[in-house]
């Protein structure tokens, strides 16, 4: 595939993914922020800094290209998410990963500040992840260098992990692409969501 139809195909799935988040309610206003691989150019694309899903389109507006470093490959372009340093380290431990999405999913939130680990609570997750989520207490609005290692200890733990929620932030999930990572964060919201129920319903 030319390397403009594969980045128009990799602009139509982010903004679906978006489009998707947004409206399923995982993530709201101008927060959270996606990414996808550019495997041909050796790049990403992420979601440009202080823009909502919502205003994302298919044919590329919201989105900025950058190296895996997180500096733009056009310099006249907006400013990557905040989050440029989260979804670069992501790539650079497996080039499987084709998709990252961060959200700031309320229920999984609600659930992490009071749990170190959300268990698989459903048949469903069990066979669909296979593994529970962890949660990472990273004191910030944003993963920062220093943090790096720690996102990397729990990858190394458990190689086949597709998500982790940072306490008091959101669920970071990926995927083979953004869709697949989506889809991910959508399943551990309603993951959360059961287990907040269950819990007031066995009190």
């Amino acid at each position: 595939m030319e390397a403009g139809m594969e980045r128009k195909k990799i602009y139509g799935l982010l903004n679906t993914a978006a489009q998707r988040a947004y409206a399923r309610g995982i993530q709201s206003g101008s927060g959270g922020n996606l990414s996808a691989r550019d495997a041909q150019s050796g790049q990403m694309i992420v979601k440009a800094s202080g823009g909502s899903f919502a205003d994302c389109n298919a044919e590329g507006e919201g989105f900025v290209i950058t190296d895996f470093s997180g500096k733009r490959i056009n310099e006249s372009d907006p400013k990557p998410t905040r989050e440029v340093v989260l979804h670069g380290m992501l790539y650079a431990l497996s080039d499987k990963v084709g998709g990252v999405m961060h959200c700031h999913s309320p229920w999984a939130i609600a659930y992490a500040y009071n749990h170190d680990v959300l268990p698989m609570t459903t048949l469903h997750v069990k066979l669909k992840l296979g593994h529970d989520i962890p949660i990472l207490n990273v004191d910030s609005p944003m993963l920062l260098e220093e943090h790096v290692p720690l996102v990397r200890a729990l990858f190394e733990k458990n190689p086949k992990l597709t998500a982790f929620i940072l306490r008091g932030h959101g669920v970071v999930a990926i995927g083979a692409d953004i869709l697949e990572a989506e889809h991910t964060a959508e399943l551990i919201e309603e993951t959360a969501q059961i287990a907040v129920l269950r819990e007031l319903l066995e009190k």
